[in-house]
Parts: C-alpha cells; sequence; structure tokens
C-alpha cells in the first residue's frame, strides 16, 4: 500500500520534551524490546509489520527532515515542505511527488494518515482495508473514522448515514460540547481522526482545479504562494461520494502528558528514585542529575535541557498558555547524522555537544560573524581527500597524442589528464608494427566520499592537524605503520614516494 503520514506542526503540549523543534513524535518514551522508541519509529515498525511492502513517504517541513532522517535512515521517502501551508497544500505536493518523484501510478490508492497516533496492529490492518475500499470505486473518497469510548469536545464527528462497518457519510460536526457529544454518539457517530484514502488521479485532479501547476517540482516552487486552507474544508466536506470505515479499535490521541503516562512503558525514564509512598506518578528525565521523588501522588515530572514540568496529570493538558510564556532556545535536535545539545550560553558564546553516528558526515557551512572552536572528545573524524573521475574511450587511430601522458592545466579544459595507455608499451606489437586503435582516459578533478578511492590529501590545517592525531595514535602501536604517498598524507612524486618507502623499511626491518 501506499501512504503519506503527516508530521507537521512543532507543538508544547508535551513540553519540556517537545518544542519547536522537536515535535512529540519524536520523542523515545515507547519500549520496543530493550530499546525506547519514538511515536514515528514505532507506526513504522507497525505499517511494514502488517505489509513489507509498503510504500511510505512522510510529509514534513524543513525542520523535521533531519530529525525523520536520524530515527529512520534512508529508507524512508520524505516529501518536504518549503513552508508550512495545513493539511491540503501537503498532501497535494505528497500526491504530486508520489507521482512525479517516485513514479506512482495515478491508478493506485493512496491512504494518508497522521503519524502519532498509539494504536495496535488491527489499526493499519483496516488501513489496508480503507485501499480496497478504494480499489473498488464505490466512492471517491473513504475515511477512517474511530468508534468513540466516550462522548469527547476535543474531537470532530462523522456522522454516517448507518451503524453498519462501512457507510456512505450523512454530514460532518464540528468539536461539540458535552450535550451534544453524547447526541452525536446515539447517531452512531464517528471520531474524525484525519485518515483519508483516495486514488492518486482523483486528488491530483483536486490539485489541478485549485492550484495552477505542472508538476511536482513547479507546485513545489510556488508552494509559497499557495493558501492555507485544511484537507478537511478544501476537499473531504465538498465531496459527496464519501464512504467511512468504521475502526473499533485501540486507537489513542497521546497529545497530553496525562494521556502520555496511560501509555508509557516504564513509570520512569533516566536517573529517577521514587520512594514507596508516591502513587500513579511518572517521571522523564533527560538530565545528568538525579531527581528524588517523595510522597508524590497522580503527578508528571518532566525535566530536560528546555525546563522542568512538575504537574498534576489532569492540570498537565492545560499548560499550553503558560509554555509559551517561556522564552528559551531549543537545548537539544537530533539531527540526520547525530545529536545537537546545548550545554551552556552566555553572553556572546554558546558550548554545544555534538555527537554523530559513525560513518556520518556534516554539511559544508561558514559563518561570517561568528567563530567556532572544535574540540575533539572521542572519535577522530575523517581525513579528506580529492579523488578522480576516469572516462575510457577506445579511437580507431594509431596515435592520439605521442605519448603516455599530457596535463592540462587551463581554465577552460574540463579534465586535467589526457593518458594514453599504448604508450606505456611503446605503442608497438610484438613485430613493431604499429598498432591500428588507441585506448585514451580522461582525468577529471571529483570530490572525494568515503568509500571512493583516494588520489591526493587535502593539505589544509584542519585535515594536517587530524592526520598529526591519527599519527600520534598510531606511534603508540608497534604493528602500525604511516608510509607512501597517502600514508603519511603528503603529495609525493614517484621518486619521493620510493625513497620514502625505503626509508620506512630500513626503519623497520633492518
Amino acid at each position: 500500500m501506499n501512504i503519506i503520514l503527516l508530521s507537521g506542526g512543532s507543538g508544547k503540549r508535551l513540553w519540556p520534551l517537545s518544542n519547536d523543534v522537536r515535535s512529540k513524535q519524536f520523542i523515545k518514551l515507547f519500549k520496543n524490546n530493550d530499546e525506547y522508541e519514538s511515536m514515528l519509529q514505532r507506526v513504522y515498525r507497525q505499517i511494514t509489520t502488517v505489509d513489507v511492502d509498503a510504500k511510505i513517504t512522510i510529509a514534513t517541513s524543513k525542520s523535521q527532515a533531519s530529525t525523520i532522517k536520524n530515527q529512520l535512515g534512508e529508507k524512508v521517502s520524505i516529501c518536504v515542505e518549503p513552508c508550512r501551508r495545513d493539511t491540503f497544500p501537503a498532501i497535494a505536493l505528497a500526491a504530486a511527488y508520489l507521482h512525479d518523484e517516485l513514479g506512482i501510478d495515478e491508478n493506485e490508492a493512496v491512504v494518508v494518515c497522521p503519524v502519532d497516533p498509539y494504536v495496535d496492529s488491527t489499526y493499519y490492518e483496516t488501513v489496508q482495508s480503507l485501499q480496497k475500499l478504494v480499489e473498488q470505486g464505490d466512492a471517491n473518497l473513504v475515511l477512517m473514522g474511530i468508534e468513540p469510548t466516550y462522548p469527547s469536545e476535543k474531537y470532530g464527528y462523522i456522522i454516517p448515514e448507518s451503524g453498519e462497518n462501512v457507510s456512505k457519510v450523512k454530514e460532518f460536526k464540528e468539536k461539540p460540547d458535552m450535550e451534544i457529544a453524547k447526541k452525536y454518539l446515539a447517531q452512531n457517530a464517528l471520531w474524525n481522526a484525519g485518515i483519508f484514502a483516495f486514488k492518486l488521479d482523483y486528488l491530483l485532479d483536486k490539485a489541478h482545479s485549485m492550484i495552477d501547476f505542472v508538476d511536482y517540482r513547479d507546485l513545489f516552487n510556488k508552494y509559497d504562494t499557495l493558501a492555507k486552507i485544511s484537507f478537511d474544508y478544501a476537499v473531504v466536506e465538498k465531496e459527496s461520494s464519501i464512504q467511512v470505515l468504521r475502526y473499533s479499535g485501540n486507537w489513542r490521541d497521546v497529545g497530553t502528558w496525562n494521556m502520555m503516562a496511560e501509555v508509557m512503558t516504564d513509570r520512569t525514564m533516566g536517573r529517577v528514585i521514587l520512594d514507596e509512598t508516591c502513587e500513579n506518578t511518572n517521571v522523564v528525565n533527560e538530565l545528568n542529575i538525579p531527581i528524588l521523588c517523595m510522597g508524590c501522588k497522580d503527578m508528571i515530572i518532566a525535566a530536560s535541557g528546555d525546563g522542568i514540568l512538575i504537574s498534576d496529570k489532569e492540570r498537565s493538558g492545560y499548560m499550553k498558555p503558560y509554555v509559551e510564556k517561556i522564552e528559551t532556545e531549543a537545548m537539544f535536535a537530533e539531527k540526520s547524522w547525530g545529536t545537537y545539545t546545548v550545554i551552556d550560553v552566555q553572553p556572546g558564546s554558546m558550548t554545544v555537544k555534538v555527537s554523530m553516528r559513525a560513518g556520518e558526515h556534516m554539511t559544508y557551512h561558514m559563518h561570517n560573524c561568528r567563530e567556532e572552536v572544535w574540540t575533539v572528545v572521542s572519535g577522530k573524524g575523517t581525513l579528506e581527500y580529492r579523488s578522480i573521475r576516469f572516462e575510457n574511450e577506445i579511437l580507431d587511430q594509431p596515435n592520439f597524442q605521442g605519448n603516455a601522458a599530457v596535463n592540462y592545466t587551463d581554465c577552460n579544459t574540463p579534465w586535467t589528464r589526457i593518458i594514453e595507455h599504448k604508450w606505456f608499451e611503446f605503442g608497438k606489437d610484438e613485430a613493431g608494427n604499429d598498432l591500428p586503435k588507441t585506448i585514451i582516459s580522461r582525468e577529471y578533478s571529483s570530490e572525494w566520499n568515503p568509500g571512493d578511492e583516494p588520489y591526493y590529501p587535502v593539505n589544509d590545517k584542519k585535515n594536517n592537524l587530524l592526520y598529526m592525531k591519527y599519527k600520534e595514535l598510531a606511534d603508540q602501536n608497534n604493528k602500525i605503520i604511516f608510509g607512501g604517498r597517502l600514508g603519511e598524507y603528503k603529495y609525493y612524486d614517484m621518486d619521493t614516494t620510493v625513497e620514502a618507502a625505503l626509508k620506512c623499511i630500513a626503519r623497520e626491518f633492518i
């Protein structure tokens, strides 16, 4: 199945762990075997367990893309919004991305789901059923409605024509008060959880009727001009051919600490001590200092670099207006390459801890008004090199340039050297006759990436200092020898390379 997961917004309802950078779906509070996982990781795992061939695309903002790559790696496709424009533009952009960039056929069914429900596997089995209903073609749009467990004022409602498992939709209702919510339940109403399914061409046609664009890249470039409108207002509430599939399994919106505490695997996380008088209390501690709780009842305590929350569980759902008054920079962020933690902030300076996963790298960047000092505490990083790209060509002529190598140093020639291989064998056959063909190789200077063959060192201050660190480590081990051109991180001519190799042999073995 084709699934678009909507991962938007910043949200602070799980402050101090969630902030403008770190949304609730990225906080690792759920246990899978012996490791903690986030909502995002949990949802991705559940989908791929139900359907191992599921094609998952996450529609998200630029600020979240790096965190998603950190938690899921490169195995998931990401459609990045250039700016925030509500759910209809986000889904339209994702639909164009599926069609134009991923090659999904316009007749295939697509399901749109939020990224952060707390559910079991039956939820995604029902999502699969949505796809099948779309393929049957009885409706242009198929929704999945959540069967309410209580009259709620927090959700919009879908009023079906009947109480059957699959029904036509009669109407939609906004969030009601408690008395009206009770009346909705008597009408077999369902919570509207923002789950839609449609054929790809249906959504693309809707998008083209409302937005003037050619393809995905054109829509991406025009994205900042689009009106902010929800998918419900733009499409759902205007569609006459619409069905709803009833879902009665486990479903929870864990958007507040009180709801989150109900599904957390462990009562405590981090360095926490609860005495024997504590009751119904959950503590999450991301700080490197202990938290001792005594006599705490019905409480949620959460601590991070952004702040500390101490709240009655029921009151924790009303923290938003108070959190909005707190002015602080995000102190922790997950990046595609690792994590970024602010340790200390002073006037005119900041100390940050950067943890990089093995094999990852940052993009190059430059600051005009800031000076950075990097101190490597653990690990040394990768020495940088220059590489070469070869283009080979067989020519129907006995001679191209008359010798083995010709260098090109002008700025207009894209290659740096042409090698004519026959001249290494003097260009003759065994009888001394000219060979009828010749093979040449053009050398192009190329950026080096880990795994590529290195040809030249990058002789700047940064890399030379890094080389010396590796050299110091090598000198502490009598079984490691640094020799030769790249072994000594120098550019040697061949005679100098041979000389260095002989000296190395003499030093080690004679």
